[in-house]
């Protein structure tokens, strides 16, 4: 199926000092071990890029002018989809054909981003078809497709897996509406799957505001949250600690420096651990990041081609 480049541009609809580590365990297995990377103080910086468009080792050309770390921390494959497969009647995992040129080539996509100190994970989001992390109708079901999600990471030897529950479109198919139990048992299953992995939540859509079943509560397994507004400042609505939450959002040259830059500096005096952007591209973007890396690190951002 052929899926067309997108946009994921948003208007706002709403109106750590400390070291921020990134909460998980062991390196994946990447093939040559990660050289370390400089310490940086300050929050963790997640770029997301759109690789219908642009290349994943984009996130690995920025550094702090000061000290020489990494600009980000956490780099975000956009986007894998949950499908779903008409015959069998269940939620299946796509990747595009640009999504799946990234993992093929992982040697080159993805391991001179780990081998640098940055995690790389993938980005799943709904695909028109009915299919979502919110309507699984079992238990089953939603552990069928969570060891889908596993079986990529350690395939390709990702660092974990983000869920984006937008574009579902449910009851498509004669899918199901969402239901309270369903990204429960999604998030129990690959948290299970994968102990030392990291699991993010793009805070939108109904599996969002469904965390909690059966006495259930799986906030405490995910690793981060964050707004998905681009340009606006929102606490997401889950019981996670402040180091774990991004309440700023922004794209990178969509959003005007000024905002970033007040976003980030909003971000360190609040005490949140995270900092939130989108749509990472080939230009030199060394302005744009800089003028949240000198609120959130004290430093510009260098380019290097």
């Amino acid at each position: 199926m052929f899926i067309p480049v997108r946009s994921r541009i948003r208007t706002a609809a709403l109106a750590l000092s400390a070291i921020a580590a990134l909460a998980l365990g062991a390196t994946a297995t990447t093939g040559a071990a990660a050289a370390p990377a400089p310490v940086k103080q300050g929050p963790t910086s997640v770029a997301y890029v759109e690789v219908n468009n642009n290349s994943m080792l984009n996130v690995g050309k920025y550094t702090l002018a000061n000290g020489g770390g990494n600009v980000f921390d956490v780099a975000v494959i956009f986007a894998a989809n949950i499908n779903y497969n008409t015959g069998t009647k269940a939620a299946t995992l796509y990747f595009n054909e640009n999504v799946q040129r990234v993992l093929d080539n992982a040697a080159t996509q993805i391991r001179p981003l780990q081998q640098k100190g940055i995690k790389v994970v993938l980005s799943v989001l709904g695909n028109h078809q009915g299919a979502g992390f919110a309507n699984f109708p079992s238990q089953q079901a939603a552990s069928t497709f969570a060891k889908q999600l596993s079986d990529t990471v350690a395939k390709y030897g990702l660092d974990g897996i983000d869920f984006d529950d937008e574009y579902a479109d449910y009851g498509n198919n004669g899918t199901g509406q969402p239901n309270a139990s369903s990204f429960v048992y999604l998030v129990s299953a690959l948290r299970a799957n994968m102990p030392d992995k990291i699991i993010s939540l793009y805070n939108i859509g109904p599996a969002a505001s469904r965390l909690s079943y059966g006495g259930v509560d799986v906030s405490s397994k995910f690793d981060y949250a964050w707004n998905p507004y681009y340009g606006s400042w929102q606490v997401p609505g889950i019981a996670l600690p402040k180091s774990k939450l991004s309440p700023a959002a922004v794209e990178i040259g969509g959003t005007s420096q000024s905002t970033a830059a007040s976003l980030a500096r909003r971000t360190v005096s609040e005490g949140y651990g995270v900092y939130l952007t989108y749509n990472l591209d080939g230009v030199n973007r060394s302005a744009d990041i800089s003028a949240f890396t000198r609120e959130l690190y004290g430093s510009d951002a260098r380019y290097t081609p």
